[in-house]
């Protein structure tokens, strides 16, 4: 049905519908002798008026995204979904693309993969979007990119890890982190820098944690490091004293963590209260944010964490960008953008340099249109280059390792990149 048409019959609910008659081959109608009245007579001129600047403009291009606004991984989700709301809204205020504007439909998956994959159906089925973002941990990127390929829509997925998603080639999906990008300098520090003889880590019952544990370990005793300690736990554990127990009797020296923001919140809480005796505590999630120092606030002095990108700590080259995205943001939303916030907002970015190239291209905007050209973008971006593999994994992504100073992230490693010098062993800290 005509938009216009639709409308009209929302607004004046005695509008008859009389599919029966057939007049001239066309479905004829008829209106209440009140639709004529002046009132009325004028509204219809300004619906009109109102409907043709908006198809003048063009029409809204719609993208989904799906992240977990509620449950346990929220606090991610958010901040995901502010980077991708950040990137959108900046491609708006300069003119959409190719003067059409840009819908962002945002959906809550609730943490839990099932929520996931039925919010996806809505955006696929009834929405109709032509892309779909976001995404945090892969037992929820998962779900939602089969659904995607089985629909051919491309979907770029913000924090996403496991490699068995991009082991075999799903031409419709692409991510913006890797577990290469993690997993690697990682190991490297600990093995070059740090030099421990022994380590315990502990990580989370997801696909993308317990494939972090199992690469590091692997890495580390091929580099000569006993691992005392392997245990995993569920996201949202309420104690750790058993599992720190553990690293305690085995004399680790170094603790690595692939748990979550609330996951370090309580482990470190905990490993400070029982004086747990540790030469280092790592950690690739969760560390590396502001909010994480202001909770912890002295006792988070030497913790060792990873990002991508945070305000001040951005790809070399990319100083000017990485400022203006950090001021636009905070005045929108009133906080500083944190790694997280970053990947959305590049996951966004790459979808949204492949929908402008077909664009311009003038082709039509579908799924395996948009695709091919997220194959071939190059992006330098605050994060770093974006370029995707044939399998859609990005080629240049890398993690640097920094370390909490004074109040401060400092990078430790790598050394082309460090702010600062690592401060090893872990200094002794006092309670909150």
């Amino acid at each position: 049905m005509h938009p216009l048409r639709e409308l009209i019959i929302r607004i004046f609910p005695t509008y008859k519908r009389e599919g029966a008659g057939l007049a001239h081959g066309r479905r004829f109608f008829s209106l209440p002798s009140a639709f004529f009245s002046v009132p009325l007579f004028l509204a219809l001129i300004l619906v009109c008026v109102w409907t043709g600047l908006a198809f003048a403009a063009g029409e809204a291009i719609r993208l989904g995204e799906v992240n977990p606004l509620t449950g346990n991984l929220a606090l991610h989700g958010l901040e995901i979904h502010q980077g991708i709301e950040a990137a959108v809204a900046e491609a708006n205020a300069q003119g959409g693309i190719g003067g059409r504007p840009l819908v962002l439909l945002s959906r809550d998956d609730q943490s839990r993969p099932d929520v996931a994959l039925n919010q996806t159906q809505d955006l696929l089925y009834r929405e109709k979007v032509v892309g779909l973002l976001g995404g945090y941990v892969d037992s929820l990127v998962g779900p939602i990119s089969s659904l995607a390929a089985r629909q051919q829509t491309p979907y770029v997925a913000a924090a996403s890890l496991q490699q068995s998603l991009t082991a075999q080639k799903n031409p419709f999906f692409f991510r913006v982190s890797s577990m290469a990008g993690i997993v690697q300098p990682l190991s490297r520090f600990l093995s070059d820098v740090v030099k421990p003889q022994t380590v315990a880590i502990l990580y989370t019952a997801t696909p993308g944690s317990t494939e972090f544990a199992a690469s590091v370990r692997d890495l580390l005793i091929q580099q000569g490091i006993r691992v005392l300690v392997f245990e995993k736990f569920r996201p949202g554990t309420p104690d750790f004293s058993m599992l720190l127990l553990k690293v305690r009797e085995a004399k680790a020296e170094v603790l690595i963590s692939g748990g979550f923001f609330p996951d370090n919140l309580l482990l470190v809480r905990q490993l400070r209260e029982q004086q747990v005796p540790l030469q280092a505590f790592v950690a690739p999630w969760g560390v590396a944010y502001e909010k994480f120092l202001r909770e912890l606030r002295q006792n988070s002095e030497g913790l060792l964490g990873m990002c991508a990108w945070n305000p001040g700590i951005t790809y070399p080259g990319t100083e000017a960008a990485s400022e203006a995205f950090v001021q636009a943001f905070q005045a929108r939303y009133g906080h500083l953008p944190n790694s997280t916030t970053m990947h959305g907002y590049a996951a966004a970015k790459a979808m949204l340099a492949a929908i402008s190239a077909v664009v311009e291209q003038g082709q039509p905007l579908s799924g395996p249109a948009i695709a091919q050209e997220l194959r071939r973008i190059d992006l330098l971006l605050p994060m770093g280059r974006l370029r995707f593999s044939e399998y859609g994994d990005p080629l240049e992504y890398q993690q640097v390792i920094v370390q909490i100073q004074n109040g401060v992230l400092q990078v430790v490693y790598p050394p082309e990149q460090a702010t600062g010098r690592l401060i090893y062993p872990l200094p002794h800290s006092g309670q909150e």
